[in-house]
């Protein structure tokens, strides 16, 4: 069988990648999967960076062009996603828009959700382990983790910050290693092949967008505003500081355990470690044996696709 074709475009958060994306899906009439494991949910679209206005534009002589988006908004942030979840709308995904003669860009920083997609991690279906569940059922999800990280070390550190601080999941993982001893299985995806495009920036410069982008996320596009509105909605405390990162930070300002200059420099620095881990992510995938073409603009990544195409 001919194997249809996507495209991946990954890199760190504020490296550019979906204004990247954004332009390549108008350039080669593509469409946009995400893959962020917290752009899913619905009202969580400033502290994750959806930039939506970024889909509509005008073009070169003047005409509102809109590109379509997948996997954004497509949960409430009250219910859970997980990763499984997310493989099926993915995938349902990747039919759909290959199917009207579109070409799909997978864009994204969740490690976890773009390799388990494109290597087509086959998940392990346990029973509910009882007992465990009653033994990790008392302990925070904090402790929990630290469990799963002294046993199971090499799959822990993969996990991203949403699912660290997720106990239901971080339960479920421990009942299916325990059981398998393993989490999925690589295989090659049956039906797509896949082009990997990514965008990295010099550290200092990728800190010094992090750090631009974080207040103008605060000061002018009502981020706290929007923690505060999830929080009116009835998500509550422990929920919101489970999503890490911007909606932690500002939940322990909201509820003045930090100042506003304390909460602003923990989270412009967690969200530099962040990206630091992104990035050793996509590193230790290459050193797997996945090839990623790494670019600095839209012609260099185009040139890739173009030949990709072919």
């Amino acid at each position: 069988m001919i194997k249809k074709k996507a495209v991946v475009v990954l890199g760190p958060t504020s490296s550019g990648k979906t204004a990247l994306a954004v332009k390549l899906a108008y350039q080669f009439a593509g469409e946009i999967i995400s893959a962020d494991s917290r752009q899913v949910y619905i009202g969580m679209d400033i502290g994750t960076g959806k930039d939506l206005t970024e889909y509509k534009f005008k073009d070169a002589k003047g005409k509102a062009v809109k590109i379509n988006y997948h996997l954004i908004d497509v949960i409430d942030p009250k219910k859970i996603f997980s990763l499984s979840n997310y493989l099926v709308q993915a995938n349902q995904a990747l039919l759909n828009i290959s199917g009207r003669d579109k070409l799909p860009l997978i864009v994204g920083g969740t490690g976890l959700y773009l390799q388990a997609l494109v290597d087509n991690f086959q998940l392990s279906i346990s029973k509910p382990n009882d007992k465990l569940r009653k033994e990790l059922e008392g302990l925070t999800s904090e402790e929990i983790f630290k469990k799963l990280k002294k046993k199971y070390f090499v799959f822990a550190d993969k996990l991203n910050n949403s699912e660290r601080n997720n106990k239901r999941r971080l339960i479920r993982y421990f009942e299916i290693l325990k059981d398998k001893g393993k989490i999925n299985q690589q295989q090659k995806h049956p039906k797509f092949e896949f082009l990997i495009l990514g965008l990295d920036k010099p550290r200092s410069e990728l800190r010094d967008g992090i750090e631009a982008r974080l207040k103008q996320r605060l000061e002018n596009e009502n981020m706290i505003e929007e923690v505060a509105g999830l929080k009116k909605q009835g998500l509550t405390w422990k929920r919101l500081e489970s999503f890490g990162l911007e909606y932690k930070y500002i939940s322990y300002y909201l509820q003045e355990k930090l100042s506003y200059e304390e909460m602003f420099e923990k989270l412009n620095t967690a969200i530099g470690r962040f990206a630091k881990k992104q990035g050793s992510w996509f590193r230790r995938w290459e050193k797997q044996g996945k090839k990623i073409y790494w670019v600095d603009n839209q012609e260099e990544a185009a040139k890739e696709i173009k030949k990709f195409l072919k």
